[in-house]
């Protein structure tokens, strides 16, 4: 490494660290204008990635994946068992159809337009059930490259960050009401992080329904490896769980069970807002334009195609439904 690049390293790593501190200190507590909204976060990471080098992208990977979790259970306890299946219960029924339904038509879609079988099948799956987690987890199965894994990742983590800024105003110009917004994000949003991200920009009631919907979509990850088992004919795959969701359920029922003290379950649903939004920026921040030249015109437009078959309709159902 050359005395420029260097420099440039040691330039990212105290920017790097400057912003996690600025995202971390509860601002809104001593009185100070919270600077770093969920689309703020991601924004300032997108930024970080094109103008500097990534100074530890190991630790940043890593963090992005289990603060999320962490983070998503933490809200847990700021949610009522009752009262969360009752309002979710209507996106939950919705989410069967449009998980065939994406996977249908998203390999259907990349069959016509030649686009590699496990390249349109990553993209589906990311699409129909919960973005770069679905991917990892199917990529395996299906004996995916590199290659492959990567263009996936990249169409959809593009596209999840075009969701966070574009979705919130959406929903207000045709007045969405919480409920709404929250189910419509749950389930044409690729990623977990985005759809929280969003249903924390339009309001509380928008976020805990977003949560829900989204983790109980994620659960067809387990149904979905098992079918790839048998399409791609590879029984020897492993199967990722998604251990995070289980204890999300679990930290709802200790919430609405347990009769926690208030300020014990504020402070954690605080912490893991805090949580979201720094994980927010790592993802932003380990983009690479390396990545973004991978993804190719092709499985971009497939990716394209099949998430707008999603949200139109599953906002027309939403609407209409609710």
């Amino acid at each position: 490494m050359n005395k420029k690049a260097a420099g440039l390293t040691s330039v990212a790593k105290y920017v790097y660290a400057i912003i996690v501190i600025l995202i971390c200190i509860p601002a809104d507590l001593i009185g100070l204008p919270q600077i770093f909204s969920p689309a703020m976060a991601l924004f300032t990471g997108l930024v970080f990635a094109m103008i500097l080098p990534m100074p530890c992208p190991k630790f940043n990977k890593k963090s992005s994946k289990y603060l999320l979790q962490a983070s998503v259970v933490g809200l847990g306890f700021g949610m009522n068992v009752n009262e969360s299946l009752k309002s979710g219960a209507e996106g939950m029924m919705f989410t069967v159809i449009s998980v065939f339904a994406v996977m249908t038509f998203g390999i259907m879609i990349g069959y016509w337009m030649h686009i590699n079988r496990k390249t349109s099948y990553l993209i589906s799956s990311g699409t129909a059930i919960c973005g770069g987690s679905a991917i990892a987890t199917v990529g395996p199965v299906v004996k995916a490259s590199d290659h492959e894994m990567a263009v996936s990742l990249g169409v959809i983590f593009l596209l999840n960050a075009v969701a966070l800024f574009i979705f919130p105003p959406i929903g207000h110009y045709f007045d969405m009401s919480q409920e709404q917004f929250g189910t419509w994000a749950a389930i044409a949003i690729h990623d977990t992080s985005s759809v929280v991200g969003a249903g924390a920009a339009y309001g509380q009631e928008a976020l805990k329904i977003a949560t829900l919907v989204k983790l109980t979509r994620a659960l067809w990850i387990i149904p979905l490896a098992l079918i790839t088992m048998l399409l791609f004919r590879d029984k020897t795959a492993k199967i990722s769980i998604p251990w995070f969701i289980f204890m999300f359920i679990g930290a709802m029922i200790v919430n609405t069970y347990c009769n926690l003290p208030s300020w014990l379950s504020e402070t954690l649903v605080y912490i893991a807002h805090k949580g979201l939004v720094l994980t927010l920026f790592f993802i932003g921040a380990g983009l690479s334009v390396a990545a973004i030249k991978k993804v190719g015109v092709k499985p971009l437009v497939l990716a394209i195609i099949i998430w707008i078959i999603i949200g139109v309709s599953s906002f027309f159902v939403v609407r209409a439904t609710m």
